[in-house]
């Protein structure tokens, strides 16, 4: 499986916790956290655009458009600039590494602050990314 993620999704293939949008979203989602999750190096691609996360998202209106597409591009361009990263491939397991070193709670709330799951705790992210909550 050849998988895109978009930037903002590192930190949500992270906190994932068998909920979304929809049962196609959760469907998709756990195939693609289960691969993500295993030891073994898993190369994604990061880019800028729908991705397979968002293949089975309610959300999605087409090919590079979502509904909030302004706050999803905001949120992908900063994880790009805070952690550094460009769209191109990477391996999924080093990269999650990267960003769990270089994280701190402020980036988190610049980052998540605004998203629906964060606010209402049925977000994870904090520990996972190995943040104190």
């Amino acid at each position: 499986m050849n998988l895109i993620l978009r930037p903002h999704h590192l930190l949500c293939t992270q906190s994932y916790e068998g909920r979304g949008y929809s049962p196609q979203f959760v469907e998709n989602m756990d195939k693609i956290t289960d691969i993500l999750r295993k030891p073994t190096p898993t190369r994604i691609c990061l880019k800028r655009d729908t991705d397979s996360l968002c293949e089975k998202c309610p959300n999605k209106l087409g090919e590079n458009q979502c509904r909030g597409q302004d706050h999803v591009k905001k949120i992908d361009e900063k994880v790009l600039q805070y952690f550094h990263l460009e769209e191109k491939e990477y391996e999924y397991q080093s990269l999650i590494g990267k960003i769990r070193e270089e994280m701190k709670e402020e980036i988190l709330e610049d980052i998540c602050g605004e998203c629906s799951w964060y606010q209402n705790d049925g977000c994870i992210i904090r520990e996972c990314v190995g943040i104190e909550g």
